[in-house]
């Protein structure tokens, strides 16, 4: 077995210790590291008196990846005081490397996030290679955590509070180039002989390196909390972050604590004082929560785990897209900036050079903001074709329809569509409801037929939901997950059903918000409470974005199919406010400059004054506890109930599509996390009593109980 930590002494009295775990295509802290660490600091203090300093560098691709993802999901409560010591030992090992009183470099060879950013920050000096590939920073907050290796304690001490903060609460990631103008590496080099030879140049020339914070006379940069400056940025940041985390979040909290109170101590009281806040987050339902989606969930997605198996990966050359509004034009744009061509189509020319206008305007900002190349913008805005003519599809293997709500516009267009285009081209509607097998009975070759449904606006919304229709065939799916994942999004795939999964899951949200308002309820309460629940905006927010007359247009549509069909449905109480709003009111939504909002040009949007003297009634007030599990419980209900019809066929499926696609709350990490972290059986019981109280829609599902009674999570 190869040694973790690699201990090699040169002619120069150099030692270079080279971090290599075995069987891990890269380096984090697991128990392998820690024990190889442990080693390599007491080797290097054995023979401190024959080393001249030394280097530290990676045989991975990656740096260093960090925490052991693995090892901390399975931390609980009753682990906490071995894991608070294991967290001591690592720091530990890392203060006495950067005081063993030789010069320590770290060679950065590739990207080094969260652990691996922090043991270059217990180095002297940081030498990165100048490289796009390579990313320096700490996103512990994304995964509800905070750096627990002395990350808070170093930079706080390398960049004061003001500066090292967005570090720290956004998990902001930089490259090369960025970090050596932001102060946090020290040199770039050109390639890693050129790394490992300005490291030894460096050590020879400093043989005395000190930390800036144990150097006599060392003050924090920008000053202590007690300074006046930083002690006005303090009195405000709570507030702010407050606001932002509506106390759903526990780690940006904790954070500032962190940094606040280690600021005000010496440097090994700083380190006790962020291992336990990190002992803390890491033994929290909300880190579980995020780990197991964000982490582990998301890369089950991305390495392919909804991919039918067996066919070769697809690679996507021309597509075309027809309709160039919103949806259209932001398609257009993510296809092209992947480096694919596109056909932007609508029924004039004018309309369609608007679509692409929309590209243009985007690309402008980044080329403005330095993020870009204007030839870089020429190149991804010449791939775009604006056009007015079928024939324009000639060659292209993808298309995607992109047009209004209308089953018989999307049936004329694509059929039109799949004439021009080549002749085992994959054929893509973007609807949001409509289901694919109905829209698939207007093309030829039905088993070519696939939903894409993006979500807007599409450059921003990091999902794709892929319905397979009842003709899909598994090449077709596959190559529809294949471009999915060439425009960089990430792809869920569901089964064909009225609104699939995002859809009807965030009707429910709506929907109920709406209901409540129609009970009586005051607006205000229901729009904060559902911020405080974790949702990014609140469900009479979204609904004026939607539009109302959309949402009435979506259920005629489906009252109408259904009455086809011989079936009906159930009124929902929303759609008494919903047909009061465009009938009486006449306030539509956001686009027609009133809807439960008010527009004023120039200034806030706010809720529309009339809605507490034709809505609210002072006796119909509820808990704010009810309104907030009202606004989850419905969408996790509805959640189980796809799972249960065979709509979704992965729990990882249904946790990062609700959260991508419809905002479902971070912190639970998903609609099915939201029931796990809950209890089984305590989520069915406030289901059972939120039934009772405020109507059948909450009564759990056939799958729900069964789940409860064998007390099995998802």
């Amino acid at each position: 077995m190869t040694d973790a930590i690699r201990y090699e002494k040169g002619q120069d009295a150099i030692v270079v210790l080279t971090i290599d775990l075995p069987g891990q295509s890269a380096n984090t802290m697991n128990a392998q590291y820690r024990e190889a660490m442990g080693k390599a600091v007491a080797r290097l203090e054995a023979e401190k008196d024959s080393i001249a300093g030394v280097i530290v560098t990676s045989a991975k691709k990656t740096f260093f990846a960090g925490g052991d993802l693995g090892e901390l999901i399975k931390v609980s409560k009753a682990d906490a005081k071995p894991f608070y010591e294991m967290i001591l030992t690592i720091k530990g090992q890392l203060r006495r490397l950067e005081t063993l009183g030789k010069p320590v470099v770290a060679a950065i060879n590739g990207a080094a996030l969260g652990g691996g950013w922090e043991i270059c920050l217990a180095c002297h000096q940081r030498i990165a290679l100048d490289s796009s590939s390579v990313q320096l920073g700490l996103p512990e907050v994304t995964l509800g955590l905070l750096p627990g290796g002395g990350g808070v304690v170093r930079m706080v001490r390398l960049l004061g509070l003001e500066k090292a903060l967005p570090y720290l609460l956004e998990g902001k990631k930089v490259r090369p180039v960025a970090a050596l103008k932001a102060g946090l590496i020290h040199e770039l080099a050109s390639d890693k002989d050129d790394l490992l030879a300005r490291a030894r140049a460096w050590i020879l020339a400093n043989p005395n390196a000190v930390q800036p914070w144990d150097a006599h006379g060392y003050k924090i940069p920008g000053g202590t909390p007690a300074s006046p400056n930083v002690a006005q940025m303090l009195a405000i940041a709570p507030s702010i972050l407050r606001d932002k985390t509506k106390g759903c979040f526990p780690a940006p909290e904790k954070i500032l604590c962190a940094a606040v109170e280690g600021a005000q101590v010496d440097f090994d009281t700083a380190q006790i004082i962020e291992a336990r806040y990190f002992t803390e987050l890491a033994t929290g339902t909300v880190a579980k929560n995020m780990i197991g989606t964000f982490w582990f969930q998301l890369n089950q997605i991305n390495a392919g785990g909804s991919r039918p198996q067996g066919f070769a990966p697809h690679v996507t050359r021309k597509v075309g897209v027809l309709g160039a509004g919103m949806m259209g034009a932001g398609i257009a744009y993510v296809s092209a900036v992947a480096g694919i061509e596109v056909v932007l189509k609508d029924v004039s020319l004018e309309a369609a050079e608007k679509g692409k206008s929309y590209s243009a305007k985007l690309l402008e900002k980044k080329v403005g903001r330095g993020q870009m190349s204007a030839d870089k913008r020429d190149a991804i805005l010449a791939r775009i074709k604006a056009s007015d003519k079928d024939a324009d599809f000639n060659g292209c293997d993808l298309i995607i329809e992109a047009v209004f709500e209308d089953r018989d516009l999307k049936a004329n267009v694509t059929a039109a569509a799949e004439r021009a285009a080549l002749s085992d081209a994959l054929i893509a509607s973007n609807t949001s409801t409509l289901p694919i097998t109905g829209l698939a009975t207007a093309v030829q070759k039905q088993d070519k037929f696939i939903g894409l449904h993006f979500f807007s606006p599409v450059d921003k919304m990091p999902l794709v939901e892929i319905i397979r229709g009842e003709r899909t065939s598994d090449e077709s799916l596959a190559r529809g997950f294949d471009y999915v994942m060439q425009i960089n999004k990430t792809p869920i795939v569901v089964n064909d059903s009225r609104g699939f999964f995002t859809s009807r899951v965030f009707g429910t949200f709506t929907n109920e918000g709406i209901a409540m308002l129609g009970e009586g309820i005051n607006a205000a309460m229901i729009e904060n409470e559902a911020r405080k629940a974790g949702m990014p905006v609140g469900p009479l927010a979204i609904s004026d974005e939607v539009s109302m007359s959309l949402m009435n247009h979506i259920r005629q549509q489906t009252l109408k199919d259904l009455a086809e069909e011989g079936k009906s449905i159930a009124p929902h109480p929303a759609f008494a406010v919903i047909e009061l709003m465009l009938g009486e009111y006449k306030r539509p939504g956001k686009a027609a400059g009133a809807g439960f909002y008010e527009y004023p040009a120039g200034a806030r949007k706010h809720l529309w004054p009339q809605l507490k003297a034709r809505f609210e009634k002072p006796d119909a007030q509820i808990s704010q506890q009810d309104v907030r599990d009202r606004l989850l419980f419905i969408q996790a209900i509805e959640t189980v109930r796809c799972l249960e019809e065979g709509v979704l066929e992965s729990v990882a499926d249904a946790n990062i599509g609700s959260i991508f696609g419809i905002g479902f709350a971070a912190w639970t990490g998903g609609a099915l996390q939201f029931i796990n972290q809950y209890g089984i059986r305590d989520f069915v019981a406030r289901a059972q009593y939120l039934a009772e109280q405020y109507g059948e829609r909450f009564l759990p599902p056939a799958l729900l109980l069964e789940k409860a009674a064998k007390d099995e999570s998802f």
